[in-house]
């Protein structure tokens, strides 16, 4: 499978950012998933989050303040399961990253 976390992000003011994050791959490889188990940063309320909608491209909403990384395990319908790590960037409106 060649599958990977994608990102989208909107900067809402005073160093806050909705985010959100997807899996993105074919769709033979997406209809081969049940779920996808996304690990946030342990500051995160409910850092475990399982999201099972395929219509979605299994995305999570959330919204914070800096970048980390995600862990994601994908559980496939088979059983087997796949490991990604994604490190969430966030930028200002004007393009300047954060630094956290």
């Amino acid at each position: 499978m060649d599958i990977r976390i994608a990102q989208g992000f909107k900067y809402q003011g005073e160093d806050w950012w909705n985010w959100w994050v997807w899996i993105e791959g074919t769709v033979d490889e997406l209809d081969q998933i049940d779920s996808v188990v996304y690990t946030l940063h342990p500051t995160f309320p409910n850092p475990v989050r399982t999201v099972n909608d395929r219509r979605s491209k299994f995305r999570l909403e959330t919204s914070g303040w800096g970048g980390f990384r995600i862990y994601a395990q994908i559980i496939k319908r088979n059983g087997a399961k796949i490991k990604l790590t994604h490190d969430l960037v966030l930028a200002y409106d004007d393009g300047t990253p954060t630094t956290a």
